[in-house]
């Protein structure tokens, strides 16, 4: 059978240590399921590797774009489909003095001809004057914009019309795609602690709290380490059960270095006293779910995130967790799901972590409301069906210039 036309993915790709580019190794990978007659291409930044990649982004040149859209002309796409973060498409020059993103707003007036979808990783409750202007321009230039929450819809409702800018009905809200195919046994436990190696560190317990994912400064993770062994004793009193801690993961910004340097101190004291262990490794992959598989429960106590790839991996192993509230996408994940517990402060932290670890029953409940919303709203199934959808009003948009109307709900 001949293939039609590809869809093309833009966006960073492995093997860069990106979170936006192991979303779009997963998102790929179910893009392709519903579309078998065509290939799911993607173009990258210049360290981008794969079949079906083409690393061209060059964000040293003014006009990274140009060579990307040579290729897109050669490629014919039935759909673009680009994953935007600021700092993706940010071009530096010799001063230190971005461009906005100006040149990524001239890239969509390149491509203009082809139906375009941009999905927004960074869409905050309160946007710089910047960001405004940008959001502005991009719903202006793209056929149909993807925000990942309600809420970022109904704010940006508020803030144009505080500046008396009309509201795009473009907008289509599609979440945070997680995996439904990886969900595991409670008997596969002990093998993933073999496989780790954890079944030879003997002053670890039965019972593991997990801090899991990529080391930043922004994740905080000295919140829970600098009172766990407090934690851990208060656990133990109150249910005779040993509870220690896995925070396992890497660091993949240098500017990071000084916070990771004093989560790792942190770790490395509870370790020598047998509360806790640190676990290397670069969170992609299956090792992801299997680290993330060891534990009870979970801890994300993230001071800034509009949306989260460690919660979307917390939600395909329908893991309890705890994690901070207001917190943009995490809060509204958590209220969604009914999956997990917040918390407003340290104390409040510490109370939630033993009432988590003291409640198995409170624990099997929220796993079954994850479940139930992996099932039902989040599993890539659903989520890659949602994307078919935005293509086909990009596609009417871009070629029977049927317009996109989408009003806000809220």
């Amino acid at each position: 059978m001949a293939k039609g036309q590809p869809v093309v993915l833009i966006s960073s790709y492995g093997p860069r240590l990106c979170g936006i580019a192991t979303f779009v190794e997963e998102a790929r990978e179910f893009i392709q399921r519903i579309y078998p007659v065509r290939d799911v291409l993607v173009i990258s930044h210049i360290d981008g590797t794969g079949e079906g990649v083409f690393p061209l982004i060059d964000l040293n040149k003014r006009f990274w774009w140009k060579p990307v859209v040579k290729q897109i002309k050669k490629l014919n796409p039935y759909v673009i489909h680009i994953e935007h973060e600021y700092g993706l498409y940010e071009y530096i020059d010799e001063r230190g003095i971005g461009d906005r993103n100006q040149g990524f707003l001239e890239f969509l007036d390149a491509i203009s001809d082809y139906p375009i979808v941009v999905e927004p990783h960074t869409i905050h409750g309160r946007l710089k004057d910047f960001e405004e202007n940008f959001i502005y321009e991009l719903c202006r230039k793209a056929d149909v914009v993807i925000f990942k929450h309600e809420y970022q819809k109904w704010r940006l409702n508020w803030t144009f019309s505080q500046r008396k800018w009309q509201m795009p009905t473009n907008i289509m809200i599609v979440p945070h795609g997680a995996r439904p195919d990886m969900l595991w046994e409670t008997e596969d436990i002990p093998k993933f602690k073999e496989e780790l190696g954890l079944n030879k560190l003997k002053y670890l317990g039965n019972h593991l709290v997990g801090l899991i994912g990529w080391i930043q400064s922004n994740k905080r993770w000295d919140i829970l380490t600098s009172m766990w062994e407090e934690i851990s004793k208060e656990i133990e009193k109150k249910t005779g059960q040993s509870w220690d801690l896995l925070a396992a993961g890497a660091m993949r910004d240098p500017n990071h270095s000084c916070d990771y340097q004093k989560y790792l101190q942190e770790i490395e004291l509870l370790e020598q006293k047998g509360f806790a262990h640190y676990y290397e490794f670069i969170p992609r992959g299956e090792i992801y779910y299997k680290v993330m598989a060891v534990c009870d429960f979970i801890v994300l106590p993230s001071v800034d995130e509009t949306q989260s790839g460690t919660l979307a991996r917390i939600i395909a192993l329908n893991k309890p967790y705890i994690t901070t509230a207001p917190m943009e996408g995490l809060t509204v994940q958590t209220l969604d799901s009914k999956g997990g517990l917040l918390f407003t402060t340290k104390q409040m932290l510490k109370q939630q972590v033993i009432r988590l670890a003291s409640d198995e029953n409170l624990r099997k409940v929220f796993s079954k409301n994850l479940k139930k919303y992996l099932d039902e709203v989040v599993s890539w199934e659903i989520v890659s069906k949602q994307y078919k959808y935005a293509y086909k009003l990009a596609r009417l948009k871009k070629i029977k210039s049927q317009e996109v109307n989408l009003p806000p709900d809220f």
